[in-house]
């Protein structure tokens, strides 16, 4: 029977979410990899008690996360209901709904009310739960009206299926119109997650971030290593054992060019010239910026996990480092 560390909320700092009363941890577990159903059962459960015996309160999925479609889903629940429901009160617990799920017109990529309702329905039933503490729309449907979102958005916080609401992979202009949709309708809308990196700078540069420091909402950073290029493994190049080698369209989508192997090498010195790793070193340039609430990290081991928990033991990055690595980068 597994009882968690009493020491746990000592190691851990919380920030809050935007205007909102909740806290968040800094660093907080995404399932989006490593949940799925080809994956080692005592490996997920290992990561998962490890995370919240160091003070990581927070979990975020999505329906989708599998990769086969609900599997992280079903794979949390199993380890939520096997030691952490006794703990269900201290725990915040995310998933999402907007991209592809099932088949037919109601399952497909969007933001309807059907959909978006009967995705939570599934996704509650899955994880055994009768809430969940933060629900997002993933992604933007231009076939959507934003009103009928947010009217949904606030039905299913009425109706008690989740406490907060929040966006996904939206852009500053349609975040600062869900926060008056939100708003008209009464709905919690408290955070946006969004992907943001030293070598992805796209919230800044398509105004989300100014605009959710303006409307007072947090920002969840996932992806924080670039798909793991900002770790030191990638110090001498794409190790043949990443998901980028030999995949010319990911590595264009992720932005390796024949820039990015002197950046990395340049980001690694930086790093161990600190005595940490670059992971270590990309997740407190995160931290370093008040406006993001929390990092949210994927990890394959605890072993990983523990390193990236690490970056929260080294003194913050200085001004004048900042400064160097927006040189080395370019601003990306």
């Amino acid at each position: 029977m597994y009882t968690a560390d009493n020491k746990r909320y000592e190691k851990m700092t919380y920030n809050f979410c935007g205007k909102s009363g909740l806290q968040l941890p800094k660093i907080s577990i995404g399932l989006w990899q490593n949940f799925g159903i080809n994956d080692d059962y005592e490996t997920m459960k290992d990561i998962i008690l490890t995370a919240f015996d160091h003070g990581i309160t927070h979990f975020d999925l999505a329906n989708n996360y599998g990769p086969e479609p609900g599997r992280a889903e079903i794979n949390f629940g199993k380890i939520f209901k096997e030691n952490l429901k006794p703990y269900r009160d201290e725990i915040i617990i995310s998933t999402k709904a907007g991209y592809e799920m099932w088949d037919g017109p109601y399952g497909g990529r969007g933001g309807s009310r059907k959909y978006l309702t009967a995705s939570l329905d599934q996704s509650l039933q899955r994880m055994g739960l009768d809430y969940v503490d933060i629900f997002y729309h993933h992604c933007l449907a231009p076939e959507t009206p934003l009103k009928e979102t947010a009217l949904c958005l606030a039905d299913i916080t009425r109706q008690g299926k989740t406490l907060y609401v929040g966006v996904s992979n939206y852009d500053g202009h349609k975040m600062h119109k869900m926060h008056h949709k939100c708003d008209d309708y009464n709905a919690p809308f408290i955070i946006n997650q969004n992907r943001y990196s030293i070598f992805d700078r796209t919230i800044e540069h398509n105004d989300l971030k100014k605009e959710a420091v303006s409307k007072g909402k947090g920002i969840i950073a996932f992806s924080p290593l670039a798909q793991g290029q900002l770790s030191d493994k990638y110090e001498n190049g794409i190790p043949e054992n990443s998901r980028l080698y030999n995949n010319e369209k990911l590595q264009a989508h992720v932005g390796y060019d024949e820039n990015r192997p002197k950046q990395i090498k340049q980001l690694c010195q930086m790093a161990h010239e600190r005595g940490e790793t670059l992971s270590q070193m990309a997740i407190q340039w995160l931290l370093a910026d008040n406006a993001i609430t929390s990092v949210l990290v994927g990890v394959h081991s605890k072993e990983q996990l523990l390193e990236n928990l690490k970056a929260l033991d080294f003194a913050p990055l200085t001004k004048a480092e900042l400064v160097q690595i927006n040189g080395i980068t370019k601003n990306s």
